[in-house]
C-alpha cells in the first residue's frame, strides 16, 4: 500500500461521512469542501495547516461580506467594479502577513461567500470543519500508510 492510495481511502470514507453528516445537520456541505482542500493546498500540515486554512478562508469570508456591504451601501461601487478590485488588492495585500500567506485561500473564503448566499455563519462552521476535515483526512492516511507499509 503505497502513500497516495492510503490518503486516498482514508479522504474517500471521511469526505462520504462528511457529506451525509452536513446534510444531516443542515451545513452547507459543499462548504466544508472548500475549507478541507484549502488546508491541502496551503503546503502545511497538521496544525499549521489547519490555522491556515482556517485564517485564510475567513479572512476571505468577511472580504466577501464586505464587498456585499459596499455594493449595497454604494451601489456605483458594486456596479462599476470599483467595491471589488478595492477589497481584491486588499486580499492580496494581507497575504504578506505569515498566517495569510496562502492567498489562494482568502481568494476561496471570499468567493464562497457570494455562493452561500447570506447564510455567513452557515459557511463559517462548515468552513471551519471543512480544514478539520482535512487535517484528519491527512494525519489519517499517512496513519494508515504507516501501519501498512511493506
Amino acid at each position: 500500500m503505497n502513500a497516495l492510495f492510503s490518503l486516498s481511502v482514508v479522504t474517500a470514507v471521511l469526505c462520504g461521512i462528511w457529506s451525509v453528516f452536513a446534510g444531516w445537520i443542515g451545513l452547507i456541505g459543499w462548504a466544508g469542501f472548500a475549507g478541507c482542500t484549502t488546508y491541502f493546498a496551503c503546503g502545511e500540515h497538521g496544525a499549521d495547516g489547519v490555522k491556515k486554512a482556517m485564517m485564510t478562508n475567513l479572512v476571505g469570508v468577511m472580504c466577501g461580506y464586505l464587498t456585499i456591504i459596499i455594493g449595497k451601501i454604494w451601489p456605483v461601487l458594486g456596479e462599476w467594479g470599483i467595491a471589488c478590485a478595492m477589497i481584491t488588492f486588499l486580499m492580496c495585500m494581507v497575504s504578506k502577513y505569515k498566517v495569510l500567506n496562502y492567498c489562494p485561500g482568502i481568494f476561496v473564503g471570499c468567493f464562497s461567500s457570494f455562493a452561500a448566499a447570506g447564510d455567513w455563519t452557515g459557511l463559517v462552521i462548515a468552513l471551519l470543519l471543512g480544514a478539520v476535515l482535512g487535517m484528519a483526512c491527512d494525519l489519517g492516511g499517512d496513519y494508515l500508510f504507516k501501519r501498512f507499509q511493506k
